[in-house]
């Protein structure tokens, strides 16, 4: 999944992107308002972490203005971080479009945790089932598994097999390009090279093939779902 990370404190968002990036998520860091609001008008994320305190256009402000409908992901939760911990900071932050709120100083697995829920109830108001034939992703519980001839059978993925499986599942059945595959992969860091993603497409064709579940690969363009035979 693909985080944006707003902070100004470079020690800060460092030590946070590094907790994200070690928990499996592709992390993106800007360190103002202004720079956040301009890549959400074109770029998608699953989900935004925001300090309040930041230079000229702060947090709040900006999860207002995230909420328009012109962005790319309005809907996307987002969680607060700040400093302040007074009640009417809390409140506005709240009615202004945040889902949760958290007061720094904090410990990151409770920041993980937090995260993890607020995914979680952003994919249930949506659909926590990605399915294309036999194949079910469980967003919600992180499950992957093949159902066939009523009976189940559990798929284990990587972190990073299950990212370019979620990628493929929710786009199906059309094809996705590999310049966004490596994108949701990590974001604007390019720690790994475009051609890593055919090494976990090759592990996903092993894992899904045996089930009647193809990734064909179209030539200058990327990978697509199909159903074969088996």
């Amino acid at each position: 999944m693909r985080l944006l990370l707003v902070e100004d404190d470079v020690m800060v968002a460092s030590g946070i992107k590094l907790g994200l990036t070690d928990a499996g998520y592709a992390v993106d860091w800007v360190g103002s308002g202004e720079r956040a609001e301009e890549v959400l008008r074109t770029e998608s994320f699953d989900a935004a972490i925001i300090d309040i305190g930041l230079p000229a256009m702060d947090g709040l402000e900006l999860t207002r203005r995230l909420r328009r409908p012109g962005m790319a992901s309005p809907a996307m939760p987002v969680l607060i971080l700040t400093a302040r911990d007074a009640l009417h900071d809390r409140v506005q932050g709240l009615d202004w479009g945040a889902d949760d709120y958290m007061v720094k100083p904090f410990e990151l697995p409770e920041l993980l945790a937090r995260l993890r829920a607020l995914l979680r109830r952003s994919q249930a108001a949506t659909t926590a089932v990605l399915s294309f034939g036999p194949l079910e992703l469980d967003t919600a519980g992180r499950r992957a598994s093949i159902r066939a001839a009523g009976a189940e059978q559990v798929i284990d993925l990587g972190p990073r097999e299950w990212t370019v499986l979620e990628y493929l599942l929710i786009h199906a059945p059309k094809p996705a390009s590999k310049d966004k595959l490596l994108q949701a992969l990590t974001g604007w860091d390019k720690e790994i090279t475009p051609n890593a993603v055919e090494v976990y497409v090759s592990r996903l064709r092993g894992k899904l093939e045996p089930h009647g579940v193809a990734l064909r690969s179209i030539r200058g363009f990327g990978y697509r779902l199909e159903l074969h035979a088996q």
